[in-house]
């Protein structure tokens, strides 16, 4: 989902001047569409902007309330979960700190590679036309502020479709459904207010991730890596997704103890298509913790569990299902 509450943002770069819309046009060829998303994309990193947004689908409901700023080449924000387990989320650039006060657990990583609402785009954007068509459909309003819709729509049956709505003003993406075969949005996540061009507090930021005194701090050795090193490759890609990152990490909660704590670290290679993502997790399969295959969906996240031979994988992404079978039957080892 194009949403994670749990995960910090990665926001990037600069604003560049906005497209007027015009209701049901195409907007043309490749550099287009790369320049529209991409505006989009980078009008996330460049605006300072805090407000509440909501993520919805598959019968959830979640919310947050998020602030961001930027100062040059910094980048500062702030999310606070609104449901649930109370769970605050500060990044400042490349660090990030998820604290569940509750049970006095501060996670601390670097920031992933994956981005998420408001920021768009998950890797290149080079051959993002190739795969998707882009076409303006007018303008409405999204938490009070005239916004441009676009429609980004799936060139195969690999991948979801998208419906966009950017500030005319700013650029900032104000909300974003992820469309079903049949254009039926199957996840939304929106602002419900924003005020945008807010006056900075990095101390709001800063302050709470130099306070971890009587937290149990959980640092989570990652590693990178590649699949062939670690003897696995893929027979064959999906068209338009190619390997962005791959690491060996933990998979247990941060905030779990005991058994449920110390298993063994995982593979994780990342595949993204410039727009979304799919994760495959490797490990050795355990007769215990691995029951039986499994398929689940919420709302645009698709997951896929199954044993192959002594490995039990998992795939994940904001993809079909056939996209995420795909991937598990191209998966081999070679050693």
């Amino acid at each position: 989902m194009l949403l994670r509450p749990a995960l910090a943002l990665t926001l990037l770069g600069a604003l560049g001047s906005p497209v007027p819309a015009a209701a049901d046009s195409s907007a043309g060829d490749g550099r287009e569409i790369r320049t529209l998303l991409t505006r989009i994309h980078e009008a996330a990193g460049k605006q300072n902007f805090q407000g509440t947004f909501v993520v919805s689908g598959g019968g959830a409901v979640s919310s947050a309330r998020i602030a961001h700023y930027g100062e040059g080449s910094n980048q500062y924000e702030r999310i606070e979960s609104l449901d649930g387990q109370a769970r605050y989320v500060y990044r400042h650039n490349d660090l990030v700190q998820t604290v569940w006060p509750g049970t006095r657990v501060a996670l601390v990583e670097q920031a992933r590679s994956m981005t998420s609402f408001p920021a768009l785009l998950q890797g290149g954007v080079e051959r993002l036309a190739e795969f998707y068509e882009l076409k303006e459909q007018g303008s409405e309003r999204v938490a009070g502020r005239e916004a441009q819709v676009l429609l980004v729509q799936p060139r195969d049956a690999q991948r979801f479709g998208y419906r966009l709505w950017a500030d005319k003003a700013s650029g900032l993406l104000l909300r974003a459904d992820v469309l079903g075969e049949r254009g039926e949005a199957i996840e939304t996540s929106a602002f419900s207010e924003v005020t945008i061009g807010v006056k900075p507090q990095f101390d709001s930021v800063t302050g709470p991730m130099r306070k971890l005194d009587g937290y149990r701090v959980v640092r989570p050795a990652v590693a990178s890596t590649k699949m062939e090193s670690e003897g696995w490759a893929m027979r064959q890609l999906v068209p338009g997704f190619r390997e962005v990152n791959c690491v060996r990490r933990p998979m247990e909660s941060p905030t779990a103890s005991g058994p449920e704590a110390a298993s063994e670290p995982v593979l994780q290679a990342i595949f993204s298509d410039g727009l979304t993502y799919v994760s495959l997790f490797i490990e050795p399969f355990d007769a215990q913790r691995h029951q039986r295959a499994m398929r689940t969906a919420v709302g645009a996240t698709q997951t896929l569990m199954r044993r192959q031979g002594q490995w039990w994988v998992t795939v994940v992404g904001d993809v079909p299902p056939a996209t995420l079978l795909a991937f598990a039957n191209g998966l081999e080892r070679r050693k």
